[in-house]
């Protein structure tokens, strides 16, 4: 049997610092951002349906969509962000269950589903236990601006967006603290696989 994970976090958390150490581990880490962008590749049904919504406008020359222009539009207008998602998210659901069948078949102990928006987008169903990347507000938001050169104002919106971690903390099985330094999250992370029965070697 294998153990499905969902991974999640609030954006500039530091949930891909603790997906990375999970893949350092030769864990299966299914990625629901990367499923996302393959899903709105040129030519894939999800594609058409977000240039129909949100119109050429957010095309590069190239043909592909813009990501920081769709980004821009649906991290300030909560009802445009509920129509990409609609669109989007059948498509990675589907391509993620596909791989955890596949991860089950080849008896893998554990696969972890990485779902930002795990709580919000109700996925837990998805999973058998929830792994919460928390860090400070504060921190979060000084993080944000300097990863993605944000003025104070966008990293706040992005940050508003999504539900706050200290709700976050209510829902999951286990939270690992990322305010500290990353040992100190690697040694909560290995603490919580040790309890789920993941032993590392």
């Amino acid at each position: 049997m294998s153990l499905v994970i969902g991974l999640t976090g609030g954006i500039a958390s530091g949930k891909s610092t603790v997906s990375n150490m999970l893949k350092g581990m030769a864990i299966t880490v299914i990625d629901a951002d990367i499923e996302a962008r393959l899903a709105v590749m040129k030519g894939e049904p999800a594609y058409k349906e977000i240039i129909a919504e949100f119109g050429e406008d957010i095309l590069l020359e190239n043909g592909e969509i813009d990501r920081q222009k769709l980004g821009a539009i649906i991290f300030h207008q909560k009802d445009k962000r509920q129509r990409l998602n609609e669109i989007t998210h059948p498509e990675v659901r589907r391509s993620m269950l596909e791989q955890v069948e596949k991860a089950k078949r080849d008896n893998e102990k554990v696969v972890v589903l990485d779902i930002p928006l795990l709580f919000e987008s109700k996925l837990t169903y998805m999973v058998e236990k929830t792994l919460l990347v928390y860090v400070d507000r504060d921190i979060q938001l000084q993080r944000l601006v300097e990863r993605n050169s944000l003025s104070i104002a966008d990293a706040q919106a992005r940050i508003s967006s999504q539900m706050p971690l200290s709700e976050k903390i209510k829902l999951a099985d286990a939270v690992i603290n990322n305010n500290g330094s990353l040992e100190e999250t690697k040694h909560q992370l290995l603490k919580v696989l040790d309890n789920w029965g993941i032993k590392q070697k």
